[in-house]
This record gives structure tokens, sequence and C-alpha cells, in this order.
């Protein structure tokens, strides 16, 4: 097993509420130890460093007033900027003879000190760029002081010198103050970021640790488990979408035992007529031509209805499966619609129903004939199902604005309560109304529904008690090719 492998096991079997407590830990520790090394490390330094960006700044402020201003103005300058940064301030002529100080520290080093004066006129007409900065110890006060120095004037021509001390301050009884502070610090924050560490991932992790075991619960079939998603957001969707998946879950089963149970009954039924019947010519009708071809006849009609239920049975499958493939071909929808009703002339001619259709201007459609035949014959089907006494049947071509084609089959029965019409179309779902004039299997609206969505076509349902229904659906107008074209 590789390295990553084994490191990604052992971290799936660390606890939320630890690998939380964990983090933050880590960051707590990570925080003081940046903390420790910036004031305790850095400190000195950075404190220099500023000490001296002062310096130069006020060293360009005085040489702008050399160059600008007249003598007065000029000494004022220096005297501001020396009482404003705490600096001693030094101007010398070209030959390093002192012109004017200004004594702000009381520590000077570069002050009444002609020999030190001179030695700082050479170390800058000697550096490069005319300028020096460097740190010395005041054997006075035995402290470090920063020296800056630079020319006056043309710096390869100087015309004086001037020089700023600036004392620097003793950090290191600072710095041992901080250590001690930051270590009682760092100890008392430590302790509380480990006691609210632990309490924030037992906060966290309970949440998903209730859900965890909800899900289980879930997992075990128990469907009436209740997901607790209070903490959090993301907790609470979590919880949400495991109620829906319940939901959906305890649907399917309830479905799929429904379906079990509807499909072995419709099953049973004609099989054991089929062996009623069959027993019946074997034994009694065999030789009498009336009786056994009204036995003959029956079987023959309960075969049928198997094998139509057998059908639609691997029709659903095949469709919401996905692995169903349309196979799109140009046809008339006007002349498919006449087809399919003349298939009804026989039930119209012996049971007296009336199927009428109104049609809209021809249009040639392109989808898959095979599954569009299905889906009109089955909602002609189930309008004969639940019409009216009057047993008529409506079935109209509307050819809509956008350039699609709307099919509607409308019945004359008692119609749909509003809290059902959301069932129509699921499997094995019949309305009390229905009168089984025709075979059917219960599958018929479910296979619609398949057939529709696989094509992408909006459909549906409007119906009133007391009204009757119609059923819809639309072919798209991409699929649309007007017959004048």
């Amino acid at each position: 097993m590789k390295l990553s492998e084994r490191i990604e096991g052992i971290n799936s079997r660390i606890p939320l509420k630890f690998k939380v407590w964990m983090y933050f830990v880590a960051f707590t520790l990570m925080v003081f130890l940046l903390l420790w090394l910036f004031q305790i490390l850095f400190l000195e330094t950075f404190y220099e460093r500023s000490v001296t960006r002062s310096a130069i700044k006020s060293s360009e402020r005085i040489a702008e007033a050399y160059e600008e201003s007249d003598t007065a103005e000029f000494y004022r300058t220096v005297n501001k900027v020396a009482v404003e940064n705490d600096f001693c301030v030094e101007i010398l002529d070209r030959f390093g003879r002192s012109r004017y100080s200004k004594d702000v520290l009381g520590e000077c080093l570069v002050h009444g000190k002609q020999n030190n004066t001179n030695i700082f006129r050479v170390n800058i007409l000697d550096s490069p760029d005319k300028k020096i900065a460097y740190k010395i110890k005041n054997p006075r006060s035995g402290y470090y002081m920063q020296l800056f120095g630079r020319t006056l004037g043309d710096p390869d021509n100087p015309s004086g010198f001037l020089l700023i001390n600036s004392a620097l301050a003793p950090v290191g009884s600072t710095v041992n103050i901080i250590k001690r502070q930051l270590m009682v610090i760092t100890v008392v924050l430590i302790v509380a970021a480990f006691i609210i560490s632990l309490y924030l991932s037992r906060r966290i992790a309970r949440p998903i640790a209730n859900i965890t075991k909800s899900a289980e619960n879930l997992a075990r079939g128990d469907f009436d488990t209740v997901f607790d998603g209070r903490g959090y957001l993301e907790a609470k969707k979590l919880a949400d979408t495991l109620t829906y998946a319940e939901r959906e879950l305890s649907m399917v089963g309830t479905m799929q035992r429904d379906l079990i149970a509807n499909v072995s009954h419709d099953l049973r039924t004609p099989l054991t007529m089929l062996k009623a019947y069959a027993e019946m010519i074997r034994d009694l009708s065999g030789d009498n031509p009336v009786k056994r071809n009204e036995h003959l006849e029956i079987i023959i009609n309960e075969t049928d209805r198997l094998a139509l239920l057998v059908n639609d049975i691997l029709d659903l499958s095949k469709l919401e499966s996905g692995k169903q493939k349309l196979n799109p071909v140009n046809f008339e929808i006007s002349g498919k619609l006449s087809e399919i009703i003349d298939r009804f002339k026989g039930l119209s001619e012996k049971k007296g129903y009336e199927i009428r259709f109104t049609p809209d201007k021809e249009r040639i459609v392109r989808c898959d004939v095979v599954k569009i035949e299905q889906v009109i014959y089955n909602l002609i089907n189930n309008a004969i199902s639940y019409t009216g006494d009057d047993k008529k049947v409506y079935v109209r071509q509307i050819n809509t604005s956008d350039g699609g084609v709307l099919i509607e089959i409308e019945d004359t029965g008692e119609g749909i309560d509003e809290d059902k019409i959301k069932l129509i179309f699921d499997k094995y779902y019949r309305s009390e109304n229905h009168k089984r004039e025709v075979v059917g299997t219960g599958l018929g609206l479910s296979i619609v529904k398949a057939v529709l969505k696989l094509h992408n076509y909006d459909y549906g349902v409007r119906s009133k008690p007391g009204y009757g229904s119609v059923f819809w659906f639309k072919i798209s107008s991409f699929d649309v090719i007007d017959k004048n074209n």
C-alpha cells in the first residue's frame, strides 16, 4: 500500500471533532510562534531601521532647506527637525569646521569634538554616494547611537556637511519585559484555546454525528427517522437533503411494493383463468363446439391481456432505465391521429363510443413515430376508460403560434380532484371512476410520461371534478416542419 493511501486511511478514521480541535490548536500555536519571532528576534532590528529611515528623511529635508532657504530659515528648519525627532544636528563647512549645532540628546557624539567631526567628514567624502550611516557606541553612556552624515550642496564639490546623531534607546530591557509578558499570555491563551477548541469542535461535530446516526437508521430501512440539522447552515442543508432522500426512498419502497402487488395480481388473474378454462375444455367442453369456442375465446382474450401487461412492463422498464433510444422520422401528425382513431372503430361500433377529431392544418413532425403513436393510443384509451355516460371523447390538434403542435384528448367523465392530479401519471394509479370498458394495465399514463420526457416535450392534464379531463402534450417547434415549406 502506498504511503498516501495509508495516510488517507488514517485520516478517514479520525473524528471530525478531533480534527477541528487539532486545527484550532495548531493555528493558535502558529500565531504565537510568529508573534515570538517578530517581537523577540526582529524588534531591535526593526527599531534601528526605523531610526535610520527617520534620519535619512530628516537629512533630505535639511538639504532641501540648505539649497532653497536663507540662512535664518535654514537654521530654523534644522532646529525644528532636531526637536521633532530627538536628534542632535551638526552643520560643518567644507573644511569640517562647526558652523551650527543643535543638541537635543545631551549625549551627542558629534558636538565639540573637532577630531571626531573631521573623521566623519573624511568618511563621507570616501563614501561612493557621499553618505554614511552606521551604529556606534557612546563611550560616556555605554549605549549605542545611530549616526548619519551627508554632503550639502554639490556632492562632488560640497560646500558643507550634515551630521545627524540619534540615540538608540536600549531595547534589551523592553525585550525582556515583552518575553515575560508573552510567556504568561501564551500559557493563558493556549489553555483557553484548548478549552474553547474542544467546546467548538464538539458543537461543530454534534450535528454531523446526529445526522450520521439518523442516516444509519435510514440505511437499516427506518423511513421514520428524523434528521436534526440544528447548529449551522451546512448541517441544516445536509439534513434537509437527507430528509428529502428519505421521503423519496419511502415513496420508492411503497411504489415498489405496490408495483409487485399489482403486477402479481394482474398476472395471477389471467393465468388462473387460462388454467381454469383450459381444464374446462379438457374435462367438459372438448366435444361441444359452441362451449369449446366460447372457452377458447376467453383464453385468447386473457392471453392478449397478459401479453399487453408484459409488454407495458417491459416498455416502461426500458424507458425508465435510460437505455431506450429515440428513432426520429418525419411523418404527418394529422394523418397519424386519424390512423390511430380508426383503430378504435370496432369499439365505437360495439360499445357506442364516439371519438371526435378536430384537426388543424397538416404539419410534418420529426420524432419517434412508434413511441408518439403509443402516447396517443394510451391517452385515447385512457379517455375511453374514464369518459362520461355520453361515451364521447374529443381529440384536437392545435398548431400553436410558436410553431409547435398541441395535442389534446378530452373525456366527459367525473374529472380528477386537484390533490390527485399529481398522482395521475404514477404507476398503477387508477381513479375510482374507471369504467374498464377496454383492456388496460394501469401503466399507460406512466408510459406516456416516460416517452414525453424522453422527447423533452411538455405535457400535463387539466381537470375539474364533474367536468371531465383534458390530457395534453406539445410537440416542440424544433420538431415541426410546415408541410408547405
